[in-house]
């Protein structure tokens, strides 16, 4: 859950450049996406301090916010507000952080 915390912190520096320029085009794309990697590392912190279902329900909410941002990069670029080159890298981390939550959500057998 360590690592889980520190790649939400980082999806957060890395849109820090790019929601501005979003905004400029749709800001309530950029909102929207400000409001997703918030729930990202908000809930990736509270679920940390849950147990049993709570906890899981917490990741998996904080998995949904990681794919909601994907799913606004993916708008911004396709509506030109950003380049493609600019969502690399929050993409990447947002990808990674979606198979981090797998593995906290999801019991090994």
């Amino acid at each position: 859950m360590f690592i889980a915390k520190e790649v939400a912190d980082q999806i957060i520096r890395a849109l820090r450049d790019v929601v501005p320029q979003i905004a400029l085009g749709d800001p309530d794309l950029a909102r929207q996406l400000r409001r997703a990697a918030d729930s990202i590392v908000l809930n990736i912190r509270e679920g940390g301090r849950r147990t049993g279902k709570d906890r899981a329900y917490h990741f998996n909410v904080a998995a949904g916010s990681a794919d909601e941002a994907a799913g606004a990069l993916t708008s911004a670029v396709g509506w030109g507000y950003i380049d493609e080159a600019q969502a690399v890298s929050p993409k990447a981390l947002l990808d990674r952080e979606l198979g981090l939550l797998w593995g906290l959500t999801h019991k090994r057998r």
